[in-house]
């Protein structure tokens, strides 16, 4: 499957790359009284708690400095997705080893395919939403740590006749890579699921790992069906054939019998001449008398 191969790695890459991260941020401040010319070292990164992030700027008007904390709380997005990323590898180890050291009991009752569906429909949808929340936070965390934007907190930078600039600006590389492998395993694990879905048995209409494919199962029973019928219409054919030849003999014997019967009635004839029965002249001569002579 796809998602042994890839999804560990891609898993790493996303919360390495969130979880590592820590970003630098450099601003230089000149009084207009050239008293002060400082340079501020600005560190922040995981958890993304920039409120705790403080440094130090001067006030040009006083030697004095002022203690200045940066805006907003991105911790929850950055940890929940570093959290999706942590479990999402673990179970990807999990499935490997089940799959290579346990495949049959994984295919047993079908419960090993059924929970691994569940269990990839859920890390799709956690990546989806952690995904989401965290490209957002990302962006907010660029407005948060933008020069323009830490510079106005600084007092001695809002006013016009001192100069404030950026000597070096945070790298979001690392950054970008990680919202980039979060919506990588965002694909990855949607499209693990058609895989997974297969392995359910929910694909076809019986169960995906019986004894018999269901291919072999219609055979089988196209076997069964064609022999039961086989079976059934060779008596009835031999019957019928036996019916058959039965009338048959009854018919030629009925027309033997005919034909004798018609040549019974017949005249004789004896060599072309008409045989004639002398009883038969006889009877037809009508009745004879007897004289009695005295």
């Amino acid at each position: 499957m796809c998602m042994v191969i890839f999804a560990p790695i891609f898993a790493i890459c996303a919360f390495a790359t969130c979880g590592g991260y820590y970003g630098h941020l450099q601003v230089k401040v000149d009084c207009a009284d050239r008293r002060s010319n400082l340079s501020i070292n600005i560190d922040f990164g995981y958890p993304f708690r920039l409120q705790e992030v403080h440094f130090k700027a001067p006030l040009c008007e006083a030697k004095r400095e002022e203690v200045i904390f940066l805006e907003g709380n991105f911790s929850s997005s950055a940890q929940f997705f570093l959290t999706v990323g942590v479990f999402a590898f673990l179970y990807s180890l999990l499935a490997t080893i089940v799959y290579v050291f346990y495949q049959n009991k994984y295919l047993r009752n079908n419960r090993g395919p059924l929970v691994d569906f569940l269990v990839t429909v859920i890390f799709s949808f956690m990546w989806l939403v952690s995904s989401c929340c965290w490209a957002k936070t990302l962006y907010e965390i660029k407005t948060a740590t933008n020069p323009t934007q830490v510079l106005l907190l600084i007092s001695a930078c809002r006013a016009q006749e001192n100069k404030c600039m950026a000597t070096e600006e945070p790298l979001w590389s690392r950054l970008n890579s990680s919202a980039v492998f979060g919506f990588v395993n965002v694909v990855l694990w949607v499209g693990n699921i058609w895989f997974v879905f297969k392995e359910t048995g929910w694909y076809k209409t019986g169960h995906r790992y019986p004894t018999r494919s269901a291919s072999e199962k219609r055979a089988s029973e196209m076997r069964q069906r064609l022999y039961s019928e086989s079976s059934f219409e060779q008596p009835e054919e031999g019957f019928g054939l036996y019916r058959q030849e039965s009338f048959t003999q009854q018919v030629t014997r009925q027309v033997s019998f005919n034909q004798a019967q018609v040549s019974l009635s017949l005249p004789h004839s004896h060599l072309g001449k008409p045989v004639i029965n002398k009883r038969e002249n006889e009877a037809s001569q009508g009745p004879m008398i007897f004289v009695n002579k005295m």
